[in-house]
């Protein structure tokens, strides 16, 4: 009949080695088992691309918290800042073009050498309503007792100066990370830029953030600061405690 027909052609779509009699019931059991292992085997495969999607992602997870991994670059040869101004200074278009990029260049604080230096001057964390607190940066980078103190649930910002000399800082950023009780608890980095050398010295603002509350938030913490560069040159690296409590 028509109807046993279309299902032998249905059947035989899902087994080609499968002949199907309508009037067989073994036969049908034969299909039923034949589809089972194709939806089996459909499974496993799904499974697996599952498990391979999901070991990829962790695989970029590992590159994304790789932030140490050291890349060398032929730059070929390099000078100094001074050398880079005394190049084609008789080409005025050049001379131009060079102020232009690199900013007002104080000539006294550049020298021969291709090493920049950052010299951090200052940190401060400022606050609305109370007076600005002012770090003191120990010489060792280790400072000795509490460091500062902070109410729960209140808007602060980081200031900094630094002051760059010789050549010229490029990718200067900024980190922090804090713990509590042996827990990282929050990790902190910011792009500051390139800077070249100059008599004033640079002034960065921080974006605002605000201090955790409640009675698991106060306490004591430790936290470790670094000012690096592209090259990954560590110019200060601070290791501190500081105090979250429910009033100043």
């Amino acid at each position: 009949m028509g109807f046993d027909d279309k299902k032998q052609e249905t059947c035989g779509n899902n087994s080609s080695d499968v002949e199907v009699n309508a009037g067989n019931s073994k036969d049908k059991q034969v299909v039923t088992v034949t589809v089972n292992e194709q939806h089996s085997n459909s499974d496993k495969f799904t499974k697996q691309m599952s498990d391979d999607s999901l070991l990829t992602t962790e695989n970029h997870d590992d590159d994304d918290n790789d932030d140490d991994t050291e890349i060398n670059i032929d730059v070929g040869p390099q000078c100094s800042l001074k050398e880079q101004l005394e190049k084609d200074k008789d080409d005025e278009s050049l001379r131009k073009w060079k102020e232009q990029l690199l900013g007002s260049v104080d000539l006294n604080a550049i020298g021969d050498t291709l090493d920049s230096e950052v010299k951090i001057l200052s940190l401060s964390i400022k606050s609305p309503g109370r007076d600005d607190i002012v770090l003191h940066i120990p010489e060792n980078g280790k400072v000795k007792g509490t460091w500062f103190t902070l109410k729960e649930g209140c808007p602060y910002n980081l200031q900094f100066t630094f002051r760059v000399n010789n050549n010229i800082v490029s990718g200067l950023r900024y980190s922090n990370t804090v713990w509590k009780a042996g827990v990282k608890v929050d990790s902190t980095k910011e792009m500051l830029g390139t800077f070249s050398p100059q008599a004033e010295p640079y002034t960065h603002l921080m974006p605002e953030d605000t201090t955790p509350s409640g009675i698991f938030a106060r306490g004591s913490y430790s936290a470790r600061t670094k000012f690096v560069d592209d090259d990954n040159k560590c110019y200060l690296e601070i290791n501190y405690t500081f105090d979250i409590r429910k009033e100043w």
